[in-house]
């Protein structure tokens, strides 16, 4: 399965869950389960997309607009690690936990509407069908090692947010941009 469709069920199943938590009221017990889910679910998926994806991306684009958009997509990543920071917090589940839920959530659709059109657009741009499956693969066994650790560890987030996009242009990749895409 190519990235983008892996990316996209992602963004459903967290949608989702982040809808839950507009059900429930501030002091529901399911808030708390909730907001660990998301806490956990997010801090995987940001983890790949910033060791597996948006890298690719970021290394490729040779246009300033590209590159100012994957790292728009850095940053944003950058305010929802501030969010998930409170949501791991021992304190009261009451109102402004609901509130710091619901901005949460408000932050993550912006930031898979912004992906799905441009990142996504972007991505379709420079690499090819292979690449992109290629990329769907190794987040699969990435996301299971990265899975099976936090339940072996027995830890709530197992990933480690490791964001320093490189400054300076690299063809680390050993990827061409691509000029047309097959679909």
């Amino acid at each position: 399965m190519d990235i983008l469709s892996v990316l996209k069920d992602e963004h459903r199943t967290v949608a989702t869950m982040l809808d839950n938590v507009q059900r429930c009221e501030p002091e529901d017990r399911r808030i708390d389960e909730l907001a660990g889910e998301i806490e956990k679910a997010l801090t995987a998926h940001a983890t790949l997309e910033e060791r597996l994806f948006y890298p690719e991306l970021r290394d490729r684009a040779e246009e300033v607009d590209e590159r100012v958009d994957v790292f728009e997509a850095y940053t944003e990543h950058e305010v929802v690690k501030h969010l998930l920071a409170l949501l791991k917090s021992d304190r009261k589940r009451d109102e402004l936990f609901k509130a710091e839920l619901l901005v949460l959530g408000e932050s993550v659709k912006h930031h898979v509407r912004e992906e799905e059109s441009t990142i996504f657009s972007i991505a379709r741009e420079l690499l090819d069908d292979d690449e992109l499956d290629d990329i769907g693969e190794r987040w699969a066994r990435a996301k299971k090692r990265l899975t099976a650790g936090a339940s072996a560890n027995g830890r709530r987030g197992a990933a480690r947010n490791r964001t320093p996009p490189a400054r300076g242009r690299t063809k680390a990749s050993g990827g061409s941009r691509k000029t047309t895409r097959k679909r």
